[in-house]
């Protein structure tokens, strides 16, 4: 059995390698594959560094692959090449939220990393990757539209409250958030931002997170409370997916706890199948 080599920095030069990585399960990659396809492979460009591991004696060929940056991505790899990665990622100061990706390089790597990272905020084990490539089986609402430059006041509140429901956290600590409405805006910016607007305020939100060649993924799906319960979840999302497989010509594509059963139920009846698995630790 061939051994693998310690992680590296991984370059332009790399490029080919990386790519076959990437287009081998291009749904659990889209996070990843979305920053190469914009920005290549330098890390100031990035926005983080991308470390590969080579089995010794097949240079220029990956086996494993892991983004480090706001997010510490494991995309790929064995007990070796995680043992690697965690090596190099134990080596500087922790400044990643979360480690997130497909669950078994995920868990996988949270093991070697627990002991000096640890203890994690949360560790969510089991959510269903979900994907789809056809017209959505839900009527898509035809109120949930792209959100406009001008809109990013009234449309903040609602992002906030997903992110505070969703992770926990308010997104507005340490900065008072600056960052996170500077990441929504630029969202909007790039028109990847969808809302229904009823007398002002927004009811149902939803984003496209990551959008690479080949996926789009979907994120911050969230109904008002008042709300809830009246399909705007299940027709705003399929507006979303219709713009992805329709507009856009990208797979469709989202992941969700284990535990959402009414979120699972309401993907499955719009035409999303599971294919794969993420896990996240949160920080």
């Amino acid at each position: 059995m061939l051994r693998l080599a310690g992680a590296r920095l991984l370059d332009e030069r790399d490029r080919a390698a990386v790519r076959s990585v990437l287009v081998a399960d291009p749904v659990a990659a889209c996070m990843v594959a979305a920053r190469v396809d914009a920005l290549g492979l330098d890390p100031w460009r990035l926005g983080g560094e991308l470390w590969g591991c080579e089995p010794r004696g097949r240079s220029h060929r990956l086996d494993s692959l892991c983004f480090a940056g706001p997010n510490l991505i494991p995309l790929q790899g064995n007990r070796s090449a995680l043992r690697a990665f965690a090596d190099r990622a134990l080596s500087r100061r922790r400044t990643c939220s979360s480690v997130v990706g497909p669950a078994e390089q995920v868990l996988g790597m949270w093991q070697e990393l627990e002991l000096d990272w640890g203890p994690a905020r949360e560790v969510r084990p089991e959510q269903p990757l979900m994907a789809t490539i056809g017209v959505p089986r839900v009527p898509p609402d035809p109120l949930v539209r792209p959100v406009r430059p001008d809109e990013l006041d009234r449309y903040l509140p609602a992002a906030i409250a997903m992110f505070v429901e969703e992770v926990g956290v308010d997104p507005r600590a340490g900065d008072g958030g600056v960052s996170y409405r500077a990441r929504v805006a630029e969202l909007i910016a790039t028109g990847r931002a969808f809302a229904r607007f009823e007398g002002g305020d927004v009811v149902y939100k939803a984003e496209i997170g990551a959008l690479s060649n080949l996926v789009g993924q979907i994120q911050g799906v969230w109904v008002h409370p008042d709300r809830r319960g009246h399909g705007l979840g299940s027709g705003g999302t399929s507006a979303v997916v219709d713009r992805l497989v329709r507009g856009m010509g990208r797979t469709a594509s989202l992941y969700v706890n284990s535990y959402n059963h009414v979120a699972k139920a309401a993907y499955k009846r719009i035409g999303f199948t599971q294919v794969g698995e993420y896990a996240t630790v949160l920080f």
